[in-house]
């Protein structure tokens, strides 16, 4: 089996490296030098020429920004997709729009950030492939999802890392305010987190429960959650959330329109 994965950016990379652990023969695609020398240097082929990547292989990745994926459509024959697996990581655009406009077999992937190191969680959509699912398990979980459910992924779990690290940042700034210094604060923060994580998984218990575990008679947990009440932190987390589904879905409509 050959993987190309056209457009080797962060995600790409991820990928990328994710996949060399299959024993697959490979080819990354980039537009510069510096991207290409990257490439290189994983020991995989490097091209400029999509087309070439695209007709040498079975299964396509693409992992371009949706609005560069125009210039690859210009410059790739409709006949090299023939026959293919194509997989996109492109937000917004649908699989009916790349089928119309490839004539391929068509998935959406949607990873977040902690691809980078492995621990991705990614979406796929919609029917199930045992290949699909083997190139995207080597950097993190993955779920199989109704594509109509991918505005709501890309909300919660894409955007996700972000909301959270900005959470984790006002726990550290909490900290300073009460005269923790920062970097102590902020790995003990870590800790907290990724053992609470740990805690619910292992336990497979409702947040709410944990939460009144830890919470006393008339001690701080109560005090600090009245403020959170009081403040409408929830409210905003969810608000936070809605708004960022809210743009997916924007983005999809703004992009599908372009194909």
């Amino acid at each position: 089996m050959r993987v190309s994965i056209i457009g080797v950016g962060k995600i790409g990379y991820a990928i990328l490296k994710g996949v060399k652990s299959l024993n697959v023969e490979i080819i990354g695609t980039g537009r510069s030098e510096e991207t290409l020398d990257k490439i290189k240097k994983e020991g995989v082929e490097a091209t400029r020429d999509n087309e070439y990547a695209i007709k040498k292989s079975d299964i396509i990745i693409l992992a371009v920004k949706p609005q560069h994926f125009h210039s690859i459509l210009d410059k790739v024959s409709k006949t090299a997709w023939e026959g293919k697996k194509v997989v996109s990581v492109m937000a917004g655009i649908r699989i009916s729009t790349l089928t119309r406009l490839t004539n391929a077999k068509v998935y959406r992937a949607m990873p977040n950030i902690n691809a980078v190191i492995g621990k991705a969680t990614t979406a796929l959509a919609e029917e199930r492939d045992e290949e699909v699912e083997r190139i995207f398990r080597t950097i993190g979980n993955v779920y199989w999802i109704p594509e109509e459910l991918f505005d709501a992924w890309t909300a919660i779990i894409g955007s996700g890392p972000a909301f959270v690290a900005e959470i984790i940042d006002a726990f550290a700034l909490g900290a300073v305010a009460c005269g923790m210094p920062r970097e102590l604060a902020y790995q003990a923060i870590l800790d907290m987190v990724e053992g609470t994580v740990y805690t619910l998984r292992k336990d497979k218990t409702h947040p709410v429960l944990l939460r009144d575990q830890v919470t006393t008679p008339a001690g701080t947990t109560i005090r600090g959650l009245m403020v959170m009440e009081s403040e409408g932190i929830k409210s905003a987390i969810i608000k936070t959330i809605e708004a960022a589904y809210q743009r997916s879905m924007a983005i999809g409509k703004e992009i599908d329109k372009m194909y």
